[in-house]
């Protein structure tokens, strides 16, 4: 299934794409995708409905981040070599562990707005992983029995704060609209092999990034077993999974920051894409 969420920012609707591409209303059969709809026996129960007898939402609605009530949004760093590289730093021998604020979360086609003073914002195109039930101390084995699906992310980065600004990289990366998710949560089963999976990004019709998600460095499984081992993961938490290279911090022969007016698109194969415009600050 692909499920979503569409509507106005704070009314968003429940609901599904059906196998033609249309958006079908799930909310008369309930009110919200939460993290509670994320475990295999809801998951199953709405596959069990056959789209063709839901609605179909008119016009070209706004989708919002799949699913509510996302607690954690935690993210990989350097999880390709070759993007490690070209951030010149070394590849990690246990995968790199930061959050991302869960206000950063937003549509996968809202704009994205430069933080005040931002320098150096950047994009990075990441497979996200959505867990579907509570995963503790979790063996590698069986890690991906507790992922309910996969989606798109843009892992939006102000660089100048998060390396130059004194310590964590926190503070580059969950600034407002910093976190677009979707456009639709994609189940495990119909993903198939998540570690064969094509990725890009490009910034005003010019290819940034291309990758393949069989080049990370630790699995997705390898990945939710060992943050498993520092938290619990709970249903509807995100882990974002580390990006390929080709971000603007590593364009030679000098890096190209995100301006006001620019375009970008990405995409991973099976998951869909998403398409941002970029904005100056403003008080909201």
């Amino acid at each position: 299934m692909k499920l979503l969420r569409y509507g106005p920012a704070g009314h968003e609707q429940p609901g599904l794409l059906d196998a033609h591409g249309r958006i079908r209303s799930l909310a008369g059969i309930l009110p919200e995708l939460t993290p509670q709809q994320l475990s295999p026996a809801a998951l199953a129960r709405l596959a069990a409905v056959d789209p063709a007898s839901l609605p179909v939402a008119p016009g070209a609605p706004r989708l919002g981040v799949p699913f509510a009530g996302t607690r954690k949004f935690i993210a990989i760093g350097l999880n390709y070599a070759d993007h490690a590289a070209e951030s010149n730093l070394a590849i990690p021998t246990e995968p790199v562990v930061f959050t991302k604020a869960v206000s950063c979360l937003q549509g996968p086609h809202d704009e994205v707005m430069l933080p005040r003073g931002s320098k150096k914002t950047d994009w990075e195109v990441e497979l996200g992983v959505v867990i579907g039930t509570t995963a503790r101390y979790v063996e590698e084995r069986e890690a991906l029995e507790h992922v309910a699906g996969y989606c798109v992310i843009n892992d939006l980065s102000e660089r100048e704060y998060q390396i130059e600004r004194g310590g964590t990289w926190d503070k580059g990366k969950g600034c407002d609209t910093f976190g677009p998710v979707g456009p639709w949560l994609v189940t495990r089963d119909e993903v198939g092999d998540v570690q064969s999976l094509d990725m890009w990004l490009d910034v005003n019709g010019q290819r940034m990034q291309t990758g393949n998600t069989r080049t990370m460095i630790f699995s997705v499984a390898r990945i939710v077993s060992y943050v498993s081992e520092f938290m619990t993961l709970e249903p509807g938490d995100i882990i974002t999974t580390g990006t390929p290279p080709g971000v603007g911090m590593g364009r030679k022969p000098e890096p190209i920051y995100l301006a006001p007016g620019d375009t970008i698109r990405l995409g991973i194969a099976r998951l869909g894409e998403q398409r941002q415009s970029v904005v100056a600050w403003r008080r909201s």
